[in-house]
């Protein structure tokens, strides 16, 4: 069966789009989906102990979020860094376009330049900054890339990183790993349930809207992925796989295997996963409620199942879950 981007639609009331996460983290809800039955339940994320298999494993991406978002003159003026090229020259996303001219140098701030050495055929300009990203000089003017439906709160700045953060170079968080607190992991770990790691830093591409009706005709953007030949080897050991968050199953779809078995990789991923795609690497999946029309609720429905994918979100907004970065959480067994 093939399908349209418009099959991929849904109504979301406005009020259930998070701008704030459970405190604490693991007193987010928890919809549960069991495809073998077609069950679901409903509870808080602290009881999902309850619903995994024993000895699965938590493939969670421990990626963290930097502040790529550089907003001068009170926010008029945005640099958002896509790409560090080098410590000084960065291909970005702009605002106001016009400000930022082709071979122009302006004034940002006092004594910070930044001069636009070339414009992409998608609008994404080359410009060498004055300073080191790194400069002290520019802390005070970086911010967390929060989702545009998300109101800008740096007080939220910690909230929006997982407890297992470590390797800096996301542009938006893993956010199916937000609901997870120190106690909750040592808590599974006592049940056999182990935190086994892998690294994809969250490119824009992943959240780029399909703008193609024939969804096989959308390009995704790449994205930069790690595991490690120790991680490889934890992985080899497990006796199911429970991705944390579709970035999670990115990487374990993208991860080459020989006799079955995981191998160490690095490199780019631009995998698209649709209805019809076969999972090679996944049993169960925990995430959060994605947007309309978005290659993440693609890839859940070729998780889940079209049809049932559907019943389920009709059933989250009925029941009035909390949708997107900062909602609510699924387990889809």
């Amino acid at each position: 069966m093939s399908f349209t981007l418009t099959d991929f639609d849904y109504h979301l009331p406005e009020e259930l789009i998070a701008q704030k996460p459970a405190e604490p983290r693991d007193h987010s809800r928890l919809l549960v989906y069991d495809r073998r039955t077609g069950r679901i339940s409903d509870d808080t994320f602290y009881n999902i102990g309850k619903y995994l298999p024993a000895r699965t494993s938590l493939v969670v991406n421990n990626s963290k979020v930097e502040k790529c978002r550089l907003l001068f003159n009170y926010g008029k003026v945005e640099v958002f860094v896509t790409r560090a090229v080098n410590d000084r020259i960065v291909e970005a996303m702009v605002r106001p376009g016009k400000k930022f001219r082709e071979g122009k140098e302006v004034e940002l701030a006092d004594g910070v330049t930044a001069k636009t050495t070339r414009i992409a055929g998608d609008g994404i300009r080359t410009i060498e900054l004055s300073h080191p990203l790194d400069d002290p000089k520019l802390e005070p003017y970086k911010y967390t890339p929060f989702p545009p439906y998300i109101e800008r709160d740096e007080s939220l700045a910690g909230r929006y990183q997982t407890v297992f953060a470590k390797d800096e170079g996301s542009k938006a968080a893993p956010t199916a790993g937000l609901h997870f607190t120190p106690e909750l992991l040592e808590k599974l770990n006592k049940q056999g349930i182990e935190k086994k790691e892998i690294t994809l830093h969250v490119g824009l591409g992943t959240f780029a809207p399909v703008k193609t009706e024939k969804i096989e005709e959308h390009i995704m953007h790449s994205e930069w992925y790690r595991v490690t030949a120790e991680q490889a080897e934890a992985l080899n050991r497990s006796e199911s796989i429970t991705a944390v968050g579709t970035t999670s199953v990115r990487v374990l779809e993208s991860l080459p295997k020989k006799d079955g078995r995981f191998i160490a990789s690095s490199g780019e991923t631009d995998i698209f996963i649709t209805p019809g795609y076969k999972f090679r690497s996944v049993d169960h999946l925990i995430t959060n409620f994605h947007l309309p029309k978005s290659t993440l609720l693609m890839l859940i429905s070729a998780f889940a199942g079209f049809d049932e994918t559907r019943k389920i979100y009709e059933h989250a907004i009925r029941e009035r879950y909390r949708f997107y970065s900062f909602g609510d959480a699924m387990l889809i067994l």
